[in-house]
């Protein structure tokens, strides 16, 4: 398992398209050490916290902030350096690919059932399928690229097996299966889960978490990596807010808690409320990476102007 989050990421598929389907068994050095506890020794202490008979236990306050039977504290930090290392490795490679061309990579986040592949159907249906491709992360099935191909954009589905993330070196062979000419829009829908991808680097450009109103409004709290890390929340589903009664403002403090920098978008992919909000978003984000690709492309005929000149 991956001691980073404890996760199985062995045996991952990338499928490019119908019938195209490869294992992806983390080769080009980009290995998962497997961590076996022998027996239930637990040589790292948890925490009891105050406030009833039992106390609360606490797993993830000690160096590592994490907790793995058979594993000490110290091995744990540095199987996590070298896993993490790795990974940042690849997701340089994939955020120098990506600017060279001026491709807007963005990685959405969120537990499953928040609305993801909804958002992207409907976004794509807005900006037009064409410069836009996705790749898509989940354990099974190819049930939500299928729903981005009817849309006629690219999409490649990548199955974790027991991942439950996606990492930059996936991402990066998936990439390598879709047409991403200068200027397009890369939509990375991560597997459903609010814990792990917080912690991998794909080489995005930025962070989307997403946050249906169906979840409550103490999310943010409970699961405050995915948020910290964010550089826009979504609050998705806020046709029924209502009929939930959740406090969307609540939601807001939560969010500004946990990371005050980030911008908030309340969002309804069913009945279009703040959609033009998010396409205004991304379309500032695009133009952002096109500029910063034309300015590196000035920048390289300047120094070959200076080279002839000399």
């Amino acid at each position: 398992m991956c001691t980073v989050c404890g996760c199985g990421g062995d045996g991952a598929t990338i499928e490019a398209g119908k019938g195209h389907r490869h294992g992806h068994d983390h080769g080009h050095g980009h290995d998962h050490p497997h961590a076996h506890g022998q027996g239930h020794t637990h040589d790292h202490d948890h925490h009891p916290a105050p406030g009833g008979p039992q106390g609360d236990l606490h797993f993830g306050r000690g160096p590592a902030h994490a907790h793995a039977p058979g594993l000490s504290q110290a091995r744990m930090i540095q199987i996590e350096t070298d896993i993490l290392a790795k990974n940042d490795a690849y997701a340089a490679e994939n955020r120098e690919a990506w600017t060279a061309r001026g491709v807007l990579a963005l990685n959405l986040m969120s537990s499953p059932g928040s609305g993801k592949t909804t958002l992207l159907v409907r976004t794509i249906e807005a900006m037009g399928a064409a410069g836009v491709a996705v790749i898509e992360g989940d354990q099974q099935t190819s049930n939500d690229a299928d729903r981005i191909r009817a849309t006629g954009a690219p999409a490649v589905q990548v199955n974790t097996g027991k991942g439950c993330h996606l990492d930059a070196h996936m991402v990066g062979h998936a990439a390598e299966h879709l047409p991403l000419p200068p200027g397009a829009v890369l939509f990375i829908e991560n597997v459903g889960n609010l814990v792990c991808p917080a912690a991998f680097d794909l080489g995005e450009d930025a962070r989307v978490a997403i946050l249906s109103v169906t979840e409550g409004e103490d999310k943010p709290l409970k699961y405050p990596d995915i948020f910290a890390g964010a550089d826009l929340v979504i609050v998705t589903k806020t046709d029924l807010a209502l009929h939930c009664g959740v406090d969307l403002a609540a939601i807001a403090e939560n969010v500004a808690r946990i990371s005050p920098e980030a911008a908030l978008l309340h969002l309804s992919a069913r009945s279009g409320e703040g959609m033009a909000a998010w396409l205004d978003w991304i379309a500032a984000r695009r133009d952002r990476a096109i500029r910063a690709r034309l300015a590196a492309l000035e920048a390289e005929r300047a120094a070959l102007r200076r080279m002839v000149g000399a």
